[in-house]
């Protein structure tokens, strides 16, 4: 995967040459991203509201009407708002990223369970807690504020490191520390964009439509290691607010930044690209396997995924046909376990 960090900063550069910006130019922008970061990062949650229905109960609050939707949705919308306009106000006051304290991270976590959940608003949880559908071990209760002490206390010996790879990581170390008993992946985003606006970024907006592509980043960084899909995520995602900002204040759509531009493992691809690959239910036709097996082989390592479609469908070569039929072959013919097969493969 390409590294995105040396041209993150040259569009930086960029935008911070065109100041001061437009005033009205920007209000427009930041109104515009609030809302998608505020419906995006909630959505991947699994709250309700669409894109328009975020826009208006952030502009009507909870009065406004949404038939059909959770009042806890809406809440979720203003609360989420509020903590984007935090961490906003938290950046002037910080001025520097390690200067972040835990106290920080707690207020943001409180603004986003206010009204919802009071008791454990700003509060670590006290029970064990397991992210559905994966073997991610998350830990103990008793173990949090020992861990949040080191993770504060890393951030704050981050000089060096590029902005944006210390918002990705603390992004991830909070999210796997998971030390509330909801709203740690809200949490997480707001953390990397508090990280983002103080080191002059626009905010990064991880939209919904990536929702699969960023659960399984973050679950291939906790389980096998590998974070440079995660980081190649987050990069990607900071480049597309540089480029919306460069194209705002040059008068140019921005909207194109956000929803022309699909991602994948090494670059940004146009959805035409993705016609020649299969989704897993055609190559599930195609090899006589079930979904079920085929995404156990996936997640084992045995199959590789190539793309991602904009609503974060898994796309296969066509030469994981061949793949996905030799390990079956190797299983029933030879007897190998999966472990074997792997490693043959390799070889």
């Amino acid at each position: 995967m390409a590294n995105l960090l040396p041209l993150l900063t040259e569009k930086k550069r960029k935008l911070e040459s065109y100041q001061p910006l437009k005033k009205e130019v920007i209000k427009n922008l930041e109104d515009w991203l609030r809302v998608e970061l505020t419906y995006s990062s909630n959505a991947i949650e699994g709250n309700t509201l669409s894109r328009i229905e975020t826009a208006e109960v952030i502009e009507k609050g909870v009065s406004a009407i949404i038939s059909g939707k959770a009042l806890k949705d809406q809440l979720e919308a203003v609360n989420h708002v509020k903590a984007i306009e935090f961490i906003k106000l938290l950046a002037k006051k910080r001025k520097s990223h390690i200067k972040i304290v835990e106290n920080d991270i707690n207020a943001i976590h409180k603004i986003i369970l206010t009204g919802i959940s009071d008791d454990w608003a700003g509060r670590y949880r006290e029970t064990e807690i397991f992210i559905k559908g994966t073997n991610v071990q998350l830990p103990l209760p008793n173990k949090i504020p020992y861990l949040m002490g080191k993770f504060t206390q890393w951030l704050s010996t981050q000089k060096e490191t590029h902005p944006v790879r210390v918002a990705a990581d603390a992004h991830y170390k909070l999210v796997s520390i998971h030390p509330y008993i909801d709203g740690n992946g809200r949490a997480a985003r707001l953390l990397m964009n508090l990280v983002l606006i103080i080191n002059g970024y626009p905010m990064a907006i991880i939209r919904n439509e990536e929702r699969i592509q960023y659960l399984n980043a973050l679950e291939l960084a906790q389980i096998k290691e590998d974070i440079q899909p995660f980081y190649h995520l987050i990069e990607v995602s900071a480049d597309r607010s540089l480029d919306a900002y460069i194209n705002a204040v040059e008068g140019k759509p921005i909207l194109p930044t956000f929803t022309e531009n699909l991602m994948t493992d090494d670059k940004l691809l146009k959805p035409e690209i993705y016609a020649e690959f299969l989704k897993i239910g055609e190559l599930a036709k195609e090899t006589g396997e079930t979904v079920h097996t085929l995404r156990y082989w996936t997640k084992e390592g045995l199959l590789e995924v190539t793309k991602y479609t904009e609503g974060g469908y898994q796309l296969y070569s066509p030469s994981m046909i061949k793949r996905a039929k030799e390990i079956r072959r190797l299983q029933s013919e030879q007897r190998l376990t999966l472990a074997e097969i792997k490693n043959l493969l390799k070889n």
